[in-house]
């Protein structure tokens, strides 16, 4: 007999569990379903405050997790997209979302846990990798937080009815900041305050916890989840962090109005209870009405509370400036987002290539040693540019990715590896021509030196088509840089062949200069065929690529 509390613990325990774990499912599989989309339907809804509550809304409504609708807004916030008081009215929304979803969970949906699990499972097993497989995870997860609720109700039940339990809560103290802080640390700890909702009120339902507690733990649930989403983005920039802040703030405001006033709600509960008769639905309808509440009064304050965040969190001075990095680690959870954050990261690493692309040609030309120098330093930050980008490709879940974001995971990393491979060729370029040209004082002829510049002026543009290719995916410009691949090579082989022919003539410059030119010739095509393989993905998933150059 006294082993039977223990199994209904572990039971209790295990429950929890499933109801964090079928959340966590809901709201990754909405994300990899519909991540792009929620982009979109939020960055649409910044024109006025009463769209962007609506909006937050509706986002919240589906992933079921106001943190991951807030790390969204921080990334937008972090790259300039939109501004803190914008953000914040979202975030309003986005809490009352989340409440919603608590008070729908709130109805005997017994029946449909099965059903969910049952359809789910078959849709994903038949179609896994397709977007019927990720709507069954979804109803998956929807399934396993009814069957959750159900399995909490059930082991809670015979552990009330045991001395010990009953007297352990008729001892508590009657301490509503006690009861906040706790709800706060079990949110932090679940990862889910929509998980902590649906627990506490099944357990004031089945009396384990009494009902000015519950209230007490629902207002630090709320705050608990705006603590996990500032804890999230620590490691962000000003700019990023402060939609995190400003909602915590929120957040503290509401807990702090309604503290006074939880004496005169618990003693309302009778009135109410001819319209809401279950004590579930009331703890979850208390939290629908804080957030609500708390959305009426603030969202006129969305502006004061953001110029209050900025000063909190200023942006670092000129002198300390740091760039920002677009590897957002807070969006990792949304791959569209992510692969959004390392293809812009990877246009960055382009942008230093063609710094260096257009300095070689002045160092040719000017002899200049000090820009020769910090040109083949900058080929260090193309290297560490290229590692924090495959790395921060290599923590999106290829299983998250739909085949759309699979190839462009893939076209990130072609890219990136290609613009490494440049970057180290025009190191050893400059090399070479410090060593055989500046050092001995030496000198392209002028008709090598035309050819040379020739071929740069081809390069850049090449680079720069390059760039568009990968930024846009147009397979018209893929071919167009593809074809320039075989331009390059013929004028490779052409001018290699004047300079020969002018070491025939015994031009003295031709002579002195010939090894250093014949070499910058065949590595300034390596880099333009480096360039050029940036359209072989694009063209491949055109399917427009032949199989070989061979003849059959």
């Amino acid at each position: 007999m006294a082993a039977l509390p223990v199994i209904h613990l572990l039971n209790l325990l295990a429950a929890i569990a499933l109801l964090v774990w079928g959340t966590s499912i809901v709201r990754t599989g909405m994300m990899r379903l519909l991540g792009e989309n929620l982009r979109l339907v939020l960055a649409r809804s910044f024109s006025n405050r009463g769209n962007s509550v609506l909006a937050g809304i509706g986002v919240t409504g589906l992933v079921q997790s106001s943190m991951a609708t807030c790390l969204m807004l921080a990334s937008f916030a972090g790259q300039g997209l939109v501004t803190t008081s914008a953000a914040l009215a979202v975030m309003l929304g986005a809490d009352v979302g989340t409440a919603l979803m608590a008070a729908v969970y709130s109805f005997d949906l017994s029946w449909v846990s099965p059903l969910l699990i049952f359809v789910g499972v078959v849709m994903f097993v038949s179609r896994q990798n397709s977007e019927i497989g990720r709507a069954g995870r979804v109803l998956i997860g929807l399934g396993l937080i009814t069957l959750a609720l159900q399995l909490i109700v059930a082991s809670t039940r015979p552990m009330i009815e045991t001395p010990a339990v009953r007297a352990l809560i008729v001892s508590l103290p009657n301490e509503v900041l006690l009861d906040i802080l706790v709800g706060a640390v079990l949110t932090v700890l679940a990862y889910s305050s929509l998980a902590i909702v649906l627990l506490t009120a099944t357990l004031a339902t089945s009396g384990l916890v009494p009902v000015q507690v519950a209230f007490g733990l629902i207002v630090g649930a709320n705050i608990g989840s705006a603590l996990l989403a500032f804890f999230a983005t620590s490691g962000a920039t000003p700019a990023a962090r402060r939609v995190p802040f400003g909602n915590l703030l929120f957040k503290f405001i509401g807990a702090a109005l309604t503290i006074p006033l939880l004496p005169y709600v618990v003693g309302a509960l009778p009135h109410v209870r001819e319209f809401v008769p279950e004590l579930h639905q009331q703890v979850v309808g208390f939290h629908l009405l804080f957030n609500v509440v708390l959305a009426l009064t603030c969202v006129g304050f969305t502006g004061a509370v953001a110029k209050l965040t900025e000063r909190g969190l200023p942006d670092p001075r000129e002198g300390t400036h740091k760039r920002r990095s677009h590897l957002d680690a807070a969006v990792l959870g949304t791959p569209s987002l992510a692969i959004s954050c390392a293809a812009r990261e990877a246009m960055h690493q382009a942008d230093v290539v063609e710094t260096m692309l257009r300095g070689l040609l002045d160092v040719i030309r000017s002899n200049d040693l000090e820009l020769a120098e910090r040109l083949r330093r900058m080929d260090d930050q193309v290297d560490e540019l290229y590692s924090a980008i495959k790395f921060y490709l290599t923590q999106i879940s290829k299983e998250a990715l739909s085949e759309r974001e699979g190839r462009r995971w893939t076209d990130i990393v072609s890219f990136t590896i290609n613009m490494e491979q440049v970057a180290d060729i025009i190191e050893r370029v400059l090399q070479d021509v410090e060593d055989k040209k500046i050092r001995k004082n030496r000198s392209f002829s002028e008709a090598g030196m035309a050819e040379i510049c020739h071929l740069h002026e081809r390069l850049v543009a090449n680079l720069r088509l390059a760039m568009s290719v990968f930024l846009d995916g147009h397979v018209r410009d893929a071919r167009k840089l593809l074809e320039e691949k075989a331009r390059f090579r013929d004028l490779e082989h052409e001018y290699a062949a004047n300079h020969i022919a002018r070491l025939q003539d015994n031009t003295a410059q031709s002579i002195e200069t010939s090894s250093l030119h014949l070499d910058l010739i065949s590595e300034l095509k390596r880099i333009n065929s480096h360039l050029c393989g940036v359209a072989y993905p694009i063209l491949e998933s055109a399917g427009v690529l032949a199989r070989t150059r061979m003849r059959s």
